[in-house]
């Protein structure tokens, strides 16, 4: 480990966790936080140590990662009573790689600045798959030296990253990457629907499409989850929520129309009104059927 920087590592969820242990893998000391003790059992159990507070977790540490649910978590671990940015050494680097607000993560990094640190916005893409296989995508913004410097982390994490420019531009190419996915995600669910409908053998057909031009990522991993009906989160409808919610709101500043991206918000925020907040994003077929007054089977 010698010559390695300490890590802080604040959120242990879905995601946290096997991008954390990728660190853990690399030789990388960690110390970790999470609201709840028990989401970070794996990591500790591998000799990550546990920090009370996100502020224990920066007070020895080099860099500080971070991945939670909300701005407003974002916010409470950098800028709250017991945020990291109050321990973090001068010349540490905070880097966010939670989807948050554009114009938080300019704010956490002027503050920053005024310590005498840094902080990196990295929020990424590739879902569950990608943080446990390492094969995630990241868009960074901020400081391109310190960009350079955390690089080597990052590379534990994800195969393809991008410095897109100054503070915030991390998080609004990753806004711009959850309008595109909205427009797939419509795309995979009407399809499947449409194929269903018309009596085809689903499973075959999305077999076949894969490999031309209406495959996609989300066509083979989430489709075939769709075809087991299993909603079981790689990424949750309240995070997807949130991050079009994030979207619009960046439309509104720009006068920007955008009605792919407002009819997803709204259709996603009908499936969170109906008690599907905690499911996978996948679980739109089912939403879509109803609104015919269908059903969408299992193709398994």
């Amino acid at each position: 480990m010698e010559g390695k920087e300490k890590i802080g590592w604040i959120g242990t969820g879905v995601m946290g966790v096997p991008m954390a242990g990728h660190l853990m893998d690399a030789g990388y000391e960690l110390a970790v936080y999470n609201h709840s003790k028990s989401k970070s059992g794996s990591l500790l159990s591998r000799g990550a140590k546990w920090a009370s507070s996100p502020a224990e977790a920066a007070a020895n540490s080099d860099i500080v990662f971070s991945i939670v649910g909300y701005p407003k978590d974002v916010e409470e671990i950098t800028l709250g009573e017991n945020g990291c940015l109050k321990t973090l050494k001068k010349s540490g680097i905070f880097c966010d790689m939670t989807t948050s607000s554009p114009e938080l993560a300019r704010r956490i990094a002027a503050r920053a600045a005024d310590l005498g640190c840094c902080s990196l916005d990295a929020p990424v893409t590739g879902g569950d798959v990608g943080a446990r296989d390492a094969s995630l995508s990241i868009f960074v913004g901020g400081d391109a030296a310190a960009y350079e410097k955390i690089l080597p982390c990052l590379e534990c994490m994800g195969k393809k990253i991008l410095h897109c420019g100054g503070p915030g531009t991390g998080q609004a190419a990753k806004l711009a990457n959850q309008i595109a996915v909205a427009g797939v995600m419509f795309s995979v669910c009407e399809s499947l629907l449409f194929a269903q409908e018309e009596g085809l053998d689903v499973a075959k057909w999305r077999d076949l499409v894969c490999s031309g031009a209406a495959g996609s990522i989300a066509m083979t991993t989430l489709g075939l989850r769709m075809m087991k009906l299993d909603y079981s989160p790689g990424f949750f409808v309240d995070h997807f929520v949130k991050d079009l919610g994030l979207c619009l709101e960046e439309c509104r500043k720009m006068r920007l129309v955008l009605p792919g991206a407002e009819l997803a918000e709204e259709l996603y925020r009908g499936i969170q009104a109906r008690g599907g907040g905690s499911s996978g994003t996948q679980i739109l077929i089912s939403a879509l059927a109803g609104l015919s007054g269908k059903k969408w089977r299992s193709h398994s």
